[in-house]
């Protein structure tokens, strides 16, 4: 089974908002999940990305692969930053 961090669509007709979900690879974009770690509200001036740093981390290091757009929110938050710090050490 392939692990995917990725976007669940939410909100309105053009009035989109995310929620940043942990999810079998195989199911559909809005479909069943395994876990919810956060949102993105992109409507927001600026954006407003909340995600829990916490179960991103736990899921990363199990292998789960964030998707394109997710692995940019992770590193605007800094968790990226933080799972590379991990596997190669502080510098």
């Amino acid at each position: 089974m392939a692990v995917k961090i990725r976007l669940k669509r939410m909100g309105a007709k053009k009035a989109p908002f995310y929620r940043v979900v942990v999810a079998d690879s195989r199911s559909p974009r809005d479909g069943r999940f395994i876990e919810e770690i956060g949102y993105y509200n992109p409507l927001t001036n600026p954006a407003q990305v909340k995600i829990n740093e916490e179960k991103a981390l736990k899921w990363l290091s199990q292998g789960a692969q964030p998707s394109d757009t997710v692995r940019e929110l992770l590193r605007k938050v800094g968790v990226l930053k933080q799972v590379h710090e991990a596997k190669y050490g502080a510098k």
